[in-house]
C-alpha cells in the first residue's frame, strides 16, 4: 500500500485577513492579491498526484481549493469532497472584531504581558481555546474537547479514506489556526503556531493510523509557480 500524504494548504489571503480582523466561521472572499497567490502555488503543485481534494466549506476555503486545482494537470479529474470539520476555530462574539483586540485580551486573561510573551513561553492551545470559550458573550466558540474531536476526526478521516483507497497524495484546504492545532495534535512538542502563511504547505503523512510531520508553512510551491510563469513567458 501506497504512503498517504496529506498536502495541506492555508487558505488564500481574504479581505479580513488583509485588514486584520478575526475569521474564524464567519468569512471573506480572497482579495486580487491572494487569488493571484493561489494560481502561483496551484501552479507550482500542477504536478503533485492528488488522489483527491478536500477543503473546509468556508467560502475562502472552497475558493482557494478551486483556483488550486483550475491549474492542475489533471484538476477536472480529481474527486472533490467538502468537510466541515476541518473549518477555522469559531472565536464567537470575538467574530470581525480587530485581531488586535482579541490577541491583546487573550494574554491577559492567561496572566501574559504580552502576545509575544504568551507565544515564546509554554502556552497551550487548551490555554487559548479556554480563554476564548470564557471572553465569548455569544455562547458560540466551542469547547477545547469539541474542538479537538472534530479536527482531528476530520484530518484522521480524510488520511483514512485515502489510505483505504490505495494511499497517495491528498490536497486539504484549511485555516491556519485549525493547521497548527493539528500539528500539536499529533506531537505534543511541537509549539503553539498561529502564524501559518496565506497558500503555505503544511505536508504530513499517515500510515497504519499515524501522523508524521514532514514539512511546515512551506512556500517554495508559490516560489515554484512563480517560476513556471515567469518561464512561460520567455
Amino acid at each position: 500500500m501506497t504512503k498517504t500524504t496529506l498536502y495541506i494548504v492555508r487558505h488564500g489571503k481574504t479581505m479580513f485577513n488583509t485588514i486584520e480582523r478575526v475569521q474564524g466561521w464567519c468569512d471573506t472572499p480572497l482579495t486580487k492579491q491572494g487569488q493571484e497567490g493561489i494560481h502561483y502555488l496551484g501552479k507550482g503543485l500542477k504536478d503533485v498526484d492528488f488522489s483527491f481534494a478536500y477543503s473546509s466549506d468556508s467560502g475562502r476555503a472552497i475558493e482557494t481549493a478551486r483556483i488550486i486545482l483550475s491549474e492542475h494537470a489533471k484538476g477536472k479529474d480529481i474527486t472533490y469532497f467538502i468537510d466541515q470539520r476541518i473549518r477555522e476555530w469559531c472565536f464567537g462574539s470575538l467574530e470581525g472584531g480587530y485581531d488586535m483586540e482579541m490577541w491583546g485580551v487573550i494574554p491577559r486573561v492567561l496572566n501574559f504581558k504580552t502576545y509575544d510573551e504568551m507565544f515564546t513561553t509554554d502556552v497551550t492551545f487548551e490555554q487559548i481555546a479556554n480563554a476564548i470559550y470564557n471572553l465569548d458573550t455569544a455562547g458560540w466558540a466551542e469547547t477545547y474537547d469539541t474542538l479537538k474531536n472534530r479536527v482531528w476526526s476530520g484530518f484522521e478521516d480524510i488520511a483514512h479514506h485515502c489510505e483505504k483507497n490505495g494511499g497517495g497524495n491528498v490536497l486539504v484546504v484549511s485555516h491556519g489556526l485549525t493547521i497548527g492545532f493539528l500539528l500539536s495534535l499529533i506531537d505534543v512538542h511541537q509549539p503553539v503556531r498561529a502564524g501559518l502563511l496565506n497558500g503555505s504547505v503544511t505536508k504530513v503523512t499517515y500510515e497504519k493510523g499515524n501522523f508524521s510531520i514532514e514539512g511546515i508553512n512551506d512556500i517554495s510551491y508559490i516560489e515554484q509557480g512563480k517560476k513556471h510563469s515567469r518561464d512561460s513567458f520567455l
